[in-house]
């Protein structure tokens, strides 16, 4: 397979088709794309942190790093959270790449600790007192007349000038790439730290930090502080540097794994016949969860 990005978008329509979902899923796509110039510097803005990170509720299950995908640690509202004492907030809940990487460093999805870093050097003015999660909702219409209206308020209200959003697996990387486009058209500055480049595209952002690392990494790799500095500075920069809407960055780091991580995600031609009947019971108890937890 080729070693660039992974085109997502492409390899879940041929998984979910190949185990039996005969109604491939239609991404978000737009032409037009807002955008926000920046009226005050960097050193003078409230950031904020929007997450697709579930906060832990210990009586769902496995939700540690490692753990399967776990439906019913989901969350399906808007939610904000104090930065201090800062949350528990964990992405077993998500579709990330669960063969090369983990989640015990929760700094490889969620940026709290190197923005409160950056606010005391006087790199940003401050970090809001809240992060924020956004549910990953496949309903695009929820995202856009629910989620994003109310996610805008809370920002408003608590007088954020810019946001970091960072999505975890593919319909994530949607999701949040329609918040950012909401948030944008309120007049806020939006930059997204995500792995899936293809998606983020193909719906259309104002700025895009691009890292080529599997899913679950937007922030750096794991255990890797200088690249989780380096990436968040790379981030905060595109907030006024950039000079139009559709800016890609891509994160000149490498990922330090094993090189042919790209051709295991989601492969439906790496499974077996009775792997694919796994996959899709695993599927359809998931969305019978999903469905309970949701009444």
């Amino acid at each position: 397979m080729s070693q660039g990005p992974i085109s997502y978008i492409q390899r879940t329509t041929d998984y979910y088709l190949g185990l039996g979902y005969n109604n491939p899923y239609q991404w978000a796509c737009f032409d037009d794309v807002p955008f926000t110039h920046p009226d005050k510097p960097l050193k003078d803005m409230r950031v904020a942190v929007v997450t697709t990170a579930a906060p832990y509720q210990p009586d769902k299950g496995d939700q540690g790093p490692g753990a399967v995908y776990n439906a019913a640690a989901k969350f399906h509202e808007v939610y904000q959270l104090p930065v201090v004492p800062e949350p528990d907030l964990r992405i077993s809940h998500i579709a990330i790449d669960r063969t090369h990487t983990h989640a015990a460093d929760k700094n490889t999805y969620l940026p709290l600790t190197c923005l409160k870093q950056a606010a005391e050097k006087k790199e940003i003015g401050a970090l809001a007192p809240f992060v924020y999660g956004f549910p990953t909702n496949r309903s695009q219409r929820t995202n856009r007349e629910q989620d994003c209206p109310e996610l805008v308020s809370q920002l408003l209200a608590d007088e954020v000038d810019s946001l970091i959003l960072v999505p975890n697996c593919p319909v994530c990387h949607q999701s949040l790439a329609l918040a950012a486009r909401a948030a944008e058209r309120a007049g806020l500055l939006t930059v997204i730290m995500g792995c899936a480049k293809d998606i983020v595209e193909h719906v259309g952002v104002p700025r895009f930090y691009f890292s080529d690392f599997p899913l679950g990494n937007s922030c750096g790799r794991p255990d890797d502080r200088p690249s989780q500095e380096q990436m968040l500075n790379d981030a905060l920069c595109m907030l006024t540097t950039a000079i139009a809407p559709r800016t890609t960055v891509t994160n000149p780091l490498k990922w330090q794994g094993v090189k042919n991580w790209k051709d295991d995600y989601a492969n439906i031609e790496k499974l077996s016949a009775a792997d694919i009947a796994q996959k899709r019971a695993d599927f359809d108890a998931a969305k019978t969860v999903l469905k309970k937890e949701r009444v």
